[in-house]
């Protein structure tokens, strides 16, 4: 199974095995882990951006139009920055280490 590493804003990293197929989001509801998703993966808000860590961003597909789109919204937006919803763990994964930015921007589109 995959290992994602979550790193908290106060440095804690927390580890979790899961299967391949969730997204970044779902693992991080399965494992209560403090990653909001307010549109609950519709990609209609940026509630659930991460900073994917350098080595592992560039592994991942590029984002799409939409997901930008949200990212532009996103508090604490870096070069590496995700929308949790749109990353799928696959097996390549294994290892991904994201970090759990200080706050978020509730404007979610309706």
């Amino acid at each position: 199974m995959p290992r994602v590493v979550f790193v908290t804003p106060d440095e804690k990293k927390i580890e979790v095995d899961t299967p391949a197929g969730l997204s970044l989001l779902e693992v991080a509801h399965a494992n209560n882990i403090d990653l909001e998703g307010a549109c609950e993966g519709s990609l209609a808000c940026s509630t659930c951006h991460v900073v994917v860590d350098p080595e592992w961003y560039k592994k991942l597909d590029e984002a799409s139009e939409d997901e930008e789109d949200m990212l532009d919204l996103a508090f604490g937006l870096t070069h590496t920055s995700r929308l949790g919803c749109q990353i799928i763990i696959t097996d390549e994964l294994d290892g991904i280490t994201v970090r759990l930015p200080e706050g978020t921007r509730n404007m979610q589109l309706d």
